[in-house]
């Protein structure tokens, strides 16, 4: 059987974005009859509230959204650091005493995404004598050299060599929560996730995601990358720049309104009138998402689609 999961941070409120990506991730799980799952990724100490797991939650279900499971990030201790030892068994663990501000002084140039590759600096440095638990500083994982070939279902090429961009991920911050890449790639295999349908802004993580899935001997999930919401300043709509939140959207629309709002920018239906996912649900196929992202404005009232 097919497993999805919508995997959303817990780090403020479900805004557009959010929101149009769970049902993309929905509709396609429903559409195959896949098991789905919501896993709140909740293990940034200083951004994820309690609150905000449960919001999220709200939110999803307010519009129309079920789950075969709902899975908390931050309960999955156990197996990040049965993740952690086994990188360690096979010296693939170190640790990195690089700042961030170091790596921009050094940097030749940023990422596509804005980011700064890891130059390897500290690849040598051993763990100490109490292995990665007596470490206070970041760790990073040693990927095989080499380059990933990779497709999106969309058909983007997805390879890269991550090993050199954008470099050694980290898997431990240095205030002990694991980071990302790794919680993911971990609770996807926990989780019997087949396939991964998410914005295309993660494309560019997924080559690390395989590089950590095949030193961990995980079997790598199809993927399908799908387009964005922006705001008028062609970034993506996101918590970080004050996207309109659920409270905002709850008070200014019906569920139904809004997933019409939802459904004619992502191509799924020719006018902004009000629909259930479930009613979406007939028909749905890929061919019909269009692949270029969309401008979504709030003008305090309701949301504008750019170019209609």
């Amino acid at each position: 059987m097919q497993v999805s999961r919508f995997a959303p941070s817990t780090t403020g409120p479900a805004h557009p974005g959010t929101l149009l990506a769970a049902l993309l991730c929905w509709l396609d799980a429903r559409s195959r009859g896949a098991r789905l799952v919501l896993r709140l990724e909740d293990l940034d100490p200083e951004r994820c509230r309690p609150e905000w797991s449960e919001a999220m939650g709200e939110a999803l279900t307010w519009l129309g959204l079920d789950w075969d499971a709902v899975v908390a990030q931050s309960a999955r201790a156990a197996d990040h650091a049965a993740a952690l030892d086994s990188l360690a068994a096979r010296g693939l663990l170190y640790p990195c005493r690089c700042t961030r501000s170091e790596l921009r002084a050094n940097a030749e140039q940023l990422l596509a995404d804005g980011g700064l590759a890891y130059p390897g600096t500290c690849r040598g440095r051993a763990l100490p004598n109490g292995g990665w638990r007596a470490c206070d500083e970041p760790l990073r994982a040693r990927l095989p050299e080499g380059e990933i070939e990779l497709a999106d279902e969309s058909g983007a090429d997805l390879s890269g060599d991550p090993s050199r961009e954008p470099g050694d991920p980290i898997v431990r911050r240095r205030d002990g929560a694991i980071a990302y890449h790794l919680a993911g790639v971990v609770d996807d295999a926990a989780q019997g996730v087949t396939r991964v349908v998410r914005g295309r802004d993660l494309a560019g993580t997924t080559p690390t995601q395989v590089a950590l899935q095949r030193v961990l001997g995980i079997a790598t999930p199809g993927y399908r990358h799908h387009l964005l919401l922006l705001e008028r300043r062609g970034a993506k709509l996101a918590k970080l720049h004050g996207a309109v939140g659920y409270a905002e959207l709850r008070a200014a629309y019906r569920a139904p309104a809004l997933c019409g709002v939802l459904a004619r920018a992502a191509g799924l239906r020719p006018s902004v009138e009000p629909v259930t996912p479930h009613e979406l649900l007939d028909g749905f196929a890929w061919s019909r998402v269009r692949d270029e992202d969309r401008v979504l404005h709030w003008t305090g009232r309701e949301l504008i689609l750019e170019g209609g």
